[in-house]
């Protein structure tokens, strides 16, 4: 076995944990229990709904174990109990949808005379799920619960960056001992990421573009599907119609929530120019009115960054808009308290396409504000990125925007509000460009993607005989 990992603690900046990582045989190890234990588990519905249940009541019963380890390793103490919280929920939900999903097409005639279909489902063996750090338990489980829902056993890997929840995460699963035979939590470094696609069906990958591309690589050299949620960039349209007030308080949250670090979070803003002013004078004020969530843990709405190399990406996107002419409204800086890295609310005005923080994702709480005049004008800038996971649109009617989010290349628009994907799971949407490719993880397909179509073709005639081939029967 690898010898011992250090783990940052992102409040104190120390290495105070630290985690053994799994080798090759660790990882075939796991893979050949669950996978002895999965072909039972996908045959039996009732059996995959109760157990489910039953590890509902365990998550429940862990809650703070789970959400404490949660804190430690996000700095942030409410966001980590609504993980759970949410995931609570989401069991609760797939057991509920479960039957309904994987009910197959209805058995129908084909369109050839005399043929009839009908089909079967058949889930994937054994899915990967590979996730960061942000949101370490909810981007976990976002995948790992519909595949076991479906059928499949799942071996998943948490960040190097944030490991403490998994210990009690784990536990949970153990005292299910039907779910502990076909889910199993792997603990590495990236590298045993790529071993555990060696060995899968499938793979869940969360993460960053580059990273993305190995994954999709290391998954397409196997020829197995690659369910890939990437990086954002996303951007926000105000028209001069738009509810100033409400916009700001909008786009202050789905921008600064989790410290910006989300792949969601609004990273570019652009207002149209009669309400610039007002609007960016609204954010900055409600901007400065936020509060780090320090030295007291259990006050303010800003944590600190997780991962420590963030602090130096959100330092260089800052001083890159800076010396190419940005000016600093607020905000600007990484603190340090305690320890740890911290960054207050920025808001950047007098910015452009050729600035690190218009172009590249920050995933920090940067907010860049640009005026448009036309449309047009904010469309093109809007859809003038690599990324195309989701948006915003904040205008004077439900109707107008609409209309502009109906022209956004991204797969998830939020309207007259922002950052709605963060809350809504029941709408499927699909990436765009960069952003991701796979079925959606949101709505029916979230659990659908998991599944293989067995289709079963009936003749219900005479079979055809060799002699319809006969060379020269055919007109010509």
């Amino acid at each position: 076995m690898p010898s011992s990992t250090p783990v940052r603690n992102p409040r104190t900046g120390k290495n105070d944990f630290f985690i053994e990582p799994y080798d090759r045989d660790d990882v075939a190890r796991e893979h050949a229990h669950v996978a002895a234990n999965q072909p039972a588990w996908a045959a039996d519905l009732d059996l995959r709904i109760a157990t489910l249940k039953a590890w509902k009541t365990e998550l429940v019963a862990m809650r703070t174990d789970i959400a404490e380890a949660l804190t430690i390793d996000t700095g942030r103490r409410a966001l980590s109990y609504a993980e759970v919280d949410v995931i609570v929920g989401a069991v609760e939900r797939w057991c509920r949808l479960a039957p309904e999903l994987l009910q197959p097409p209805r058995s129908r005639k084909s369109e050839i005379p005399g043929v009839e279909l009908s089909w079967t489902y058949s889930p994937y063996p054994v899915v990967a799920v590979i996730s960061p750090w942000n949101f370490p338990l909810i981007l976990t489980l976002i995948d790992a619960v519909p595949a076991l829902a479906a059928g499949c056993a799942v071996l998943a890997k948490a960040s190097k960056v944030t490991p403490r929840f998994v210990e009690p995460l784990a536990e949970s699963i153990a005292r299910v001992p039907t779910l502990d035979g076909v889910f199993r939590m792997i603990r590495g470094v990236g590298r045993i990421g790529s071993v555990m696609i060696e060995f899968a069906d499938a793979v869940c990958f969360t993460g960053s573009i580059p990273v993305g591309r190995i994954v999709a690589h290391a998954a397409a050299e196997r020829l197995i599907p690659a369910f890939l949620e990437l990086g954002g960039k996303d951007a926000a349209i105000v028209t001069e119609k738009a509810d100033i007030d409400r916009a700001t308080t909008a786009l202050l949250r789905a921008s600064v929530a989790n410290t910006g670090q989300a792949c969601q979070s609004i990273e570019r803003i652009y207002v149209q120019r009669p309400v610039f002013d007002q609007f960016v004078a609204t954010l900055v004020a409600k901007a400065e009115a936020a509060e780090l969530n320090y030295p007291d843990i259990d006050s303010g709405q800003v944590g600190p960054l997780i991962a420590a190399e963030q602090a130096d990406i959100i330092r260089d996107h800052i001083a890159d808009a800076v010396a190419r002419g940005a000016t600093i409204r607020t905000g600007g800086e990484i603190l340090n308290h305690g320890g740890g890295a911290w960054c207050r609310p920025t808001v950047l005005t007098e910015v452009s396409h050729d600035m690190e923080c218009m172009r590249e994702e920050t995933f920090g709480p940067l907010m860049p504000v640009m005026p448009f005049d036309t449309i047009d004008e904010a469309v093109a800038l809007a859809n003038d990125s690599n990324c195309g996971l989701s948006g915003a649109v904040i205008a004077g009617s439900r109707e107008e925007a609409e209309a502009i989010g109906r022209r956004i290349e991204a797969g998830g628009i939020s309207i007259g509000d922002a950052g709605l994907t963060s809350f809504v799971h029941d709408a499927e949407k699909d990436s765009t460009k960069e952003s991701g490719c796979g079925r959606s993880r949101m709505g029916a397909s979230g659990l659908l993607r998991f599944l293989r179509h067995r289709a079963l073709i009936y003749n219900t005639g005479d079979t055809w005989p060799l002699a319809m081939f006969q060379e020269g029967s055919q007109k010509i």
